[in-house]
């Protein structure tokens, strides 16, 4: 089994419950509420400036060139399409300045506190864990449904598309493969520190949805 499969049984249940949640299931369906989509929204893109340093913490730490440099091509996915999305899904769902810059929910707050954490940790092993559980759940809820119905609106039909398809399935596979290589360079006390970090985010992830899904 590989360490990264390792990790997805240990989170059990609130990994299930992260990739098949209601609020993806609908958002798969065109059904899933604007109001909730527009919440979601807000507060997702409150994660773009921590999730940029986390990933180049990350690249700063991987162990070689090649390593590093399909993590910097994603950087660019980030800061570029993924972004793009954003900002012409708050102007088509009618959000205004405030919507937009709304509280960050105690759930989001809680996952950039984890992100900024594995970022500041000096440690490429738990920045990984971080970075595979942010990735690794959107592409097992995304691939399912993905090509998207063509009836769907782009908010919808679109976020499914960046989380789906050869594209981002190779940057997980990348992710996998790097947490995959440190793993096996660890003594049992740095496997466990990856372990709880990796159950915290996925944690995190539930939480996050379950919040998203009551708007």
């Amino acid at each position: 089994m590989r360490p990264t499969d390792h990790l997805r049984t240990l989170a059990g249940t609130d990994w299930q419950a992260a990739t098949t949640h209601a609020f993806t299931r609908e958002l798969a369906t065109g059904t899933l509420p604007q109001d909730k989509m527009r919440w979601y929204l807000a507060q997702d893109y409150q994660f773009i400036d921590g999730f940029v340093r986390l990933l180049a913490s990350a690249i700063a730490h991987a162990p070689s060139l090649a390593d590093s440099v399909p993590a910097a091509q994603f950087l660019a996915v980030i800061t570029g399409p993924e972004n793009t999305y954003f900002l012409r899904s708050f102007e088509a769902l009618g959000m205004d300045e405030a919507a937009i810059n709304a509280a960050p929910a105690p759930q989001t707050k809680a996952f950039q506190a984890l992100m900024a954490e594995a970022a500041a940790s000096g440690s490429y092993e738990k920045m990984l864990a971080v970075l595979v559980v942010a990735e690794w759940v959107y592409l097992s809820w995304a691939a399912p449904v993905h090509p998207p119905r063509a009836d769907l609106p782009f908010w919808f039909a679109d976020w499914i598309t960046l989380h789906a398809g050869e594209g981002f399935e190779s940057v997980v596979e990348y992710l996998r493969g790097q947490l995959d290589k440190q793993w096996e360079t660890l003594d049992r006390a740095g496997q466990q520190s990856v372990e709880a970090l990796f159950l915290r985010a996925v944690a995190l992830e539930r939480d996050f949805w379950d919040a998203a899904y009551e708007g």
